[in-house]
């Protein structure tokens, strides 16, 4: 079989021995994977003398399985999320615990977007809000987007900001929502919907070591107000601001509770439901529900779609800064 690796900063295609299926996972035949350009280039910078694979997010049909497994057969499409389990391969072995089973009504496109659907939920879920109430979304990259637009069906008022002209139009023609390129008139729009009071919670999905955003937040907060961080911000905020309004300060860790946790994942052992109500696999199965209800339209994120042999020059135009996509998807 064929898979991406990065080695050197360079992503190439090669050739690796077909996964074995083993108890408790099964084997995947890719048909879409999704590029989520922050991580992966950020993973790809890193490759600098090591073979490194990337990806997280893919949908593909069922061709073997476990022994235990009894949720999916042969021949049905299933989503998964989760490095290193998924990445840009023609073949995955996904663990229980990380896969979906997709209903016949939904395109296998809007399945590939799983993994970035299930990080922005929780991220969501990390802010704690109620209905009602007012977040602002700073950084309308892929995972902003989907974070705004699930924040919009929730009935939470949505705020959006990024300094990209195209990417706040995009958000504002297709769901409405308010969305700025000026901070000026981003505060103002806070006034109006707090009634001055401050926003209930802030979610960051911008990159950058040093952003000043870090420290506007807590100026666009409530008392007792939230920021949570999702993007790669380097988190510097000011003691006083925080004390006046006795700010939270969260940060959302990818999909939800099980990632990075070798039980849950390698071992594919899940948490019992009624203790963790929602895991980054419970996660996934939510927006699949969301996209074949309609609740969310993804379909802005599928007008791009490229080969898979043509992979490697387009992750070497986004390395080079010749491309701005919010996101490609690649056909196997």
């Amino acid at each position: 079989m064929q898979k991406l690796i990065a080695y050197n900063k360079q992503v190439k295609i090669v050739e690796d021995e077909m996964p074995v299926v083993k108890p408790s996972y099964v084997l995947i035949k890719t048909m879409y994977s999704a590029i989520s350009p922050g991580t992966e280039l950020m993973a790809i910078e890193g490759s600098e003398g090591r073979e490194t694979e990337f990806g997280y997010s893919a949908v593909g049909m069922v061709v073997d399985s476990g022994d235990d497994i009894q949720d999916v057969a042969n021949g049905d499409l299933v989503a998964c999320y989760g490095a290193p389990y998924v990445h840009h391969s023609e073949y995955l072995l996904v663990p229980k615990t990380l896969y979906s089973k997709i209903p016949t009504t939904m395109e296998p496109r809007q399945a590939a977007l799983s993994g970035i659907g299930a990080i922005a939920i929780h991220a969501l879920r990390v802010a704690k809000l109620q209905f009602g109430e007012t977040v602002i979304v700073v950084g309308l990259g892929l995972l902003g987007q989907m974070i705004a637009k699930i924040a919009n069906a929730a009935a939470y008022n949505v705020i959006a900001y990024d300094l990209h002209e195209s990417r706040a139009n995009m958000l504002l023609e297709d769901t409405g929502i308010k969305s700025f390129t000026s901070i000026d008139d981003m505060e103002v729009a806070i006034g109006k919907a707090t009634k001055n009071n401050g926003v209930d919670a802030v979610l960051l999905c911008a990159g950058g070591k040093r952003s000043p955003l870090t420290n506007q937040s807590l100026n666009w907060i409530r008392n007792k107000g939230k920021v949570v961080i999702v993007g790669d911000v380097e988190p510097e905020f000011p003691r006083e601001k925080m004390f006046a309004k006795e700010a939270e300060i969260l940060i959302s860790r990818a999909g939800g509770p099980g990632r990075y946790d070798k039980v849950y994942e390698a071992e594919a052992i899940d948490y019992p439901y009624g203790f963790v109500r929602w895991t980054e696999g419970r996660n996934i199965e939510e927006y699949i529900r969301l996209v074949n209800e309609g609740r969310i339209d993804v379909s802005p994120f599928l007008t791009e779609e490229i080969s898979f042999t043509d992979a490697p020059g387009e992750f070497q135009a986004l390395l080079n800064k010749k491309s701005s996509t919010l996101t490609k998807i690649i056909r196997y």
